[in-house]
């Protein structure tokens, strides 16, 4: 059995659309199990409500997204601000929809891709089961949001706080926690001094 690899994401996190790319080389690049869960943000309580922040949280929200661009620019993303503070529940509890019905990769693109555009909303239920009919998932995500699916979410995400995570992404490895895309290189170092092996030695 491959070693795993958690990754907690948020599709409404710069940081983490930023930082998908790095973990799809990631998991190509060694012989792991990358195991994509849904950490859904209280942006409120790490950046402010908008209506409490002070003129210091307000410079730290706007490096965050003027920081994030940089790199989206680099990698061809568009990255266009939210018009408001969302809590992407039911976005971030496809993301479990589309691992059990095979299209994971398909749902997790698109949700980050439109959401970023402002095409996607990322709080609305119908806008989300509409993605799952378009990338060929069948019908019930309202139901699987409304039943197991949305317990199973919110298990996760008390499982992910019990573990040490507090922001998005984070990478998990052998119980150590890598916070940001930019610690992918560390992470990638502990691979390596542990042992895993790298997909190229396969064919060697």
């Amino acid at each position: 059995m491959n070693p795993e690899v958690t990754l907690w994401s948020d599709y409404v996190s710069p940081y983490a659309f930023v930082a998908k790319a790095g973990a799809y080389a990631l998991e190509a690049d060694y012989e792991i199990a990358l195991l994509w869960r849904p950490y859904t943000l209280d942006i409120a309580s790490y950046m402010g409500s908008v209506d409490a922040r002070d003129p210091h949280h307000w410079r730290r929200v706007r490096y965050s997204y003027m920081d994030a661009r940089r790199l989206a620019n680099k990698q061809g993303l568009t990255l266009r601000g939210p018009k408001k503070i969302y809590t992407a529940r039911p976005a971030n509890a496809g993301m479990l929809y589309a691992q059990r019905h095979g299209v994971f990769r398909a749902y997790n693109d698109l949700a980050f891709d439109r959401f970023w555009r402002r095409e996607l909303d990322p709080e609305s239920v119908e806008a989300v089961a509409a993605l799952m009919a378009e990338i060929g998932a069948p019908d019930g995500f309202t139901s699987f949001l409304a039943g197991d699916g949305g317990t199973e979410h919110d298990r996760l995400r008390s499982a992910a706080e019990a573990s040490g995570v507090f922001g998005v992404p984070t990478f998990v490895f052998d119980g150590e926690l890598f916070w940001g895309g930019d610690r992918l290189g560390l992470l990638r170092e502990r691979l390596d001094e542990k042992g895993v092996r790298r997909r190229s030695f396969l064919s060697s």
